[in-house]
């Protein structure tokens, strides 16, 4: 009997013991397990020590205190926020409704400030970027008139990225970009706009019509120019070869002549030359014999 009471005392003692060896092995895992932690490659991890923040980690493995320091991750990729209407005037007072996007990361040197100042990435965006960026499209936006802003749309989102990136100097952000993806004014303003383009485009259309006029006239009037210097070309010339054959036939004439005088016998010698030895079967009454001179 006594040693069944002692193995009866035996067994509530073991169980103890190997529930205390479970707990034991249990809160060695858990504590092994939270001593740890891993941060992303986009991300860096802000080491709170009771609340205090004691470091920032780098992305890959890190180790902490257990119960004593806890981890918030911070994201340090782009991140982009719309603005489906905001409404603006143009320098001219002309209403408009822009679409606006802004893209903009936490630098990973600045993630401690961002956490100490505003906690989380949703906080600095509500109450930085969402509260000062509108006021700097305006005060841009209000520079440019209606007609500008649509037709230099590089420039005006050149400055407002300007703008925007100047009014946030001091805080822990870097605006990436500011885009400007749409521009609507009033139905009425954008058909008068239509319109006026209208009229520009006929006017150039006109203005080239009249260019093309005023060049075709001066080749048409250098192409007559030409055909009438061709034809004087050729009528000095033509008119150069009868004068050169006037002065030819009639310097031949006057060696004619002046033969004649100085030989009054040379036409009979020609016409003997030329006659053929026969008599002329009739002849005039009265007429002399050619050649002979007799009646």
């Amino acid at each position: 009997m006594q040693v069944v009471k002692s193995i009866g005392a035996v067994k509530p003692r073991s169980i103890k013991v190997a529930v205390i060896s479970v707990v034991l092995f249990l809160l060695i895992l858990f504590l092994a397990f939270d001593s740890w932690f891993q941060v992303d490659q986009g991300e860096r991890g802000v080491v709170l020590r009771n609340g205090k923040l004691v470091r920032v980690s780098e992305p890959g493995l890190d180790f902490k205190t257990p119960f004593i320091d806890s981890v918030m991750m911070v994201s340090v990729r782009d991140h982009t926020f719309v603005f489906e209407k905001l409404e603006a005037y143009s320098y001219d007072q002309q209403p408009a409704s822009l679409r606006v996007s802004v893209t903009y990361r936490v630098p990973p040197e600045h993630v401690a400030e961002l956490y100490s100042e505003y906690g989380t990435i949703n906080n600095l965006q509500m109450r930085v970027l969402e509260r000062k960026t509108p006021d700097s499209v305006k005060n841009v936006f209000g520079q440019y008139t209606a007609v500008r802003a649509i037709q230099e749309r590089q420039k005006l989102g050149l400055d407002v990225n300007e703008s925007v990136r100047k009014t946030m100097e001091g805080a822990p952000v870097q605006v990436v970009g500011v885009q400007i993806e749409e521009v609507g004014f009033s139905q009425a303003y954008e058909h008068s706009i239509e319109q006026r383009m209208l009229a520009q485009v006929q006017i150039e259309t006109t203005r080239q019509q009249k260019e093309t006029a005023t060049i075709n006239a001066e080749i048409q009037v250098v192409k007559a120019k030409a055909e009438a210097d061709a034809r004087r070309q050729q009528f000095t010339a033509e008119a150069d070869g009868i004068r050169m054959r006037g002065e030819a036939e009639a310097a031949a004439i006057r060696a004619k002549a002046e033969a004649l005088a100085a030989n009054t016998n040379l036409v009979s010698l020609n016409a003997v030359e030329k006659w053929d030895g026969v008599l002329p079967a009739t002849q005039v009454p009265g007429a002399a014999l050619p050649f002979i001179g007799i009646k």
